[in-house]
C-alpha cells in the first residue's frame, strides 16, 4: 500500500490521512464542489473534485474509483457512512485492483441487510428479539404485532439502515400503517430502499457494543465493549469505554457472542457488533441487534483506552497482515485502563421543548481544548462556512482518565474550555447531559434523555453561555 484515496471528508478523512502519514503512506483526497474549502481537502498530499455537490458527490462509487484509478491510488479507505458499507463499491474496486480497506463484498452484503444479519446471529445461537427476518408488507408487520398479545410493542427498523435513520417504535396497531410510511419514506430517502423488517421492542435496555478485529482468515478478537445508551431520538450523543456496570458474566456472553458472529462472516478488518442489554439490575438478558462493518464514529474511546490505533490497524490489515503478526490475538489485547468518554459536538440548537434543529453559517472561532487527558478530532477552523448538505457533527472531544469520575470531570472541563463562535453548537448541553444521573446510577437505557429532556433543558438554558443552544 502506497497511495491511499480517503472516499470520505470531514472530521474522519483527517483522522484516516493522519495515521497513513505515520506509517509512510502518500493520501489523496476527494471533494464535493461545494465543499472544497473543507481541512480534509488540505490534510491530504493531494485533492480531486468529484463534480458534483453535496452528499451525492461522495456517494457516486464509479466516479470515486475513476479518481483513485486516474491518480495512481492503490487502495481505498471508505470511513464511516456514505461508500464504507456499499458492497458494489467494494466489488469494484477488487475487480480494478485498488485495496478497499474493510470487508468483502460479501460480507458487506451479509452485514449491510439486517435482516440477513438476524439470520446470521440466529445460526450461531446468538440470542435476538422475537421478529421477521426478512422485508415485511404492512399486513405481515400488523399480524406479527398481534401476535405478541397486549401491551407489547414493536420497532420497525430500515433493511439496509443503520445510525437511527428509517427506525421508529410503534406502541398501539393502529399507529402501525402511518409508522411504517415515514420509516420507508427516510430509508428510502437515507439508503435508497424503503424496505423495512419488524421486531418487539425492547422498552428499557441499554445499547452496548463490542468492537471487533478480524484478519480475513479466520483469526478473529475482541477489543473490549463501548456504553452508548446517551441517545437522542436514536442518534447517538455521547459513548463510554468500557461499558461501566455491566455483570462481568453478561460482558463475557457478549464477547463470545460478537467473536462467534465474526467467525461465521470470516471478517477483515474493524466491525461493531450491537447488542440491547436489560437495563434492570439483576438481569441477564441480551440480544444482538445489528453488526457495522466499518469503522465508527466513537471508535476513539476504545483507542484511548487501549493505547491502540484502529486506523492503523485496517490499514495494516487490509495491505495483508494478520492478527499475529499485528500482536492482536485475543490474549495479547490490552485490558482497558481507566475510561474513555466522547461527547459530540454537534452544530445546532436546541428548543424549549428539546427539538434538535440543525444550524450553520461562517465559524468566526474556532479553539479546540486540550490538556491532560483531552483529544479532540474535528475539522472545523476560523473562516470556515459550514453546509447544511452535510451531518452536523464538528467534532468530537474525547475524555480520557483512570476513572470514570475522572474522565466525566476532563470531559466537562474541555466541553467548557471550547471555544466556537459564529455557529449555534450543543456544548451546553453536553455539559448538562454529562452532569446527570445517567452517570452516577442505574438509570441508564436508550431512552434516557428523551425521557428526560425537559430538566436537561432546564440544566442547559442557566449554564454558562446558553447562546450556544438557543435562539
Amino acid at each position: 500500500m502506497k497511495k491511499l484515496l480517503i472516499a470520505n471528508r470531514a472530521e474522519i478523512a483527517i483522522r484516516i490521512a493522519r495515521t497513513a502519514a505515520d506509517l509512510g503512506i502518500e493520501t489523496f483526497a476527494v471533494f464535493a464542489e461545494d465543499d472544497c474549502k473543507s481541512l480534509h481537502v488540505k490534510m491530504a498530499d493531494g485533492a480531486a473534485s468529484l463534480e458534483k455537490q453535496g452528499a451525492a458527490a461522495y456517494l457516486d462509487w464509479e466516479r470515486m474509483l475513476d479518481v483513485a484509478l486516474q491518480n495512481g491510488c492503490d487502495s481505498v479507505h471508505p470511513g464511516y457512512g456514505f461508500l464504507s458499507e456499499n458492497p458494489a463499491f467494494a466489488a469494484a474496486c477488487e475487480k480494478a485492483g485498488v485495496i478497499f480497506v474493510g470487508p468483502t463484498a460479501a460480507t458487506l452484503s451479509l452485514f449491510g441487510d439486517k435482516a440477513a444479519a438476524r439470520r446470521a446471529a440466529e445460526a450461531c445461537h446468538v440470542p435476538v428479539l422475537p421478529g421477521v427476518n426478512r422485508p415485511v408488507t404492512y399486513l405481515e408487520a400488523r399480524e406479527f404485532f398481534e401476535s405478541l398479545g397486549p401491551g407489547r410493542a414493536v420497532m420497525l427498523k430500515a433493511v439496509a439502515g443503520g445510525g437511527g435513520r428509517g427506525m421508529r417504535p410503534v406502541m398501539s396497531v393502529q399507529d402501525l400503517s402511518s409508522a411504517m410510511e415515514r420509516c420507508s419514506s427516510e430509508a428510502l430517502r437515507a439508503f435508497g430502499s424503503g424496505n423495512l423488517y419488524i421486531e418487539e421492542f425492547f422498552p428499557r435496555a441499554r445499547h452496548i457494543e463490542v468492537q471487533i478485529i478480524g484478519d480475513g482468515r479466520g483469526a478473529v478478537a475482541h477489543l473490549w465493549d463501548r456504553e452508548c445508551s446517551l441517545q437522542r431520538q436514536r442518534q447517538k450523543v455521547m459513548e463510554i469505554a468500557p461499558a461501566f456496570g455491566l455483570k462481568p458474566g453478561v460482558r463475557e456472553q457478549i464477547f463470545a457472542a460478537s467473536v462467534q458472529l465474526a467467525k461465521h462472516a470470516t471478517y477483515r478488518g474493524l466491525c461493531t457488533m450491537e447488542f440491547l442489554v436489560d437495563a434492570q439490575p439483576g438481569s441477564d438478558k441480551f440480544v444482538f441487534m445489528e453488526a457495522n462493518p466499518r469503522i465508527q464514529v466513537e471508535h476513539t474511546v476504545t483507542e484511548q483506552v487501549l493505547g491502540l490505533d484502529l486506523v492503523a490497524a485496517q490499514l495494516k490489515i487490509a495491505d495483508g497482515s494478520t492478527l499475529a503478526d499485528l500482536q492482536f490475538l485475543q490474549e495479547k489485547v490490552p485490558s482497558p485502563r481507566g475510561f474513555a468518554i466522547q461527547a459530540r459536538v454537534n452544530m445546532e440548537r436546541m428548543t424549549p421543548e428539546g427539538t434538535s434543529i440543525p444550524t450553520g453559517g461562517v465559524i468566526d472561532v474556532y479553539e479546540p481544548p486540550s490538556g491532560p487527558g483531552v483529544r479532540v478530532d474535528g475539522f472545523g477552523y476560523a473562516g470556515y462556512q459550514t453546509s447544511a448538505r452535510y451531518d452536523s457533527l464538528l467534532a468530537k472531544v474525547v475524555a480520557h482518565g483512570p476513572d470514570l469520575t475522572t474522565a466525566i470531570a476532563r470531559a466537562r472541563r474541555a466541553l467548557t474550555e471550547f471555544r466556537i463562535q459564529g455557529v449555534t453548537v450543543n456544548l451546553c448541553f453536553l455539559q448538562a447531559l454529562l452532569k446527570s444521573s445517567a452517570l452516577t446510577g442505574d438509570e441508564l437505557h436508550t431512552r434516557y434523555i428523551d425521557e428526560q429532556i425537559k430538566s436537561l433543558i432546564a440544566e442547559t438554558s442557566s449554564g454558562r453561555d446558553t447562546s450556544h443552544d438557543f435562539e
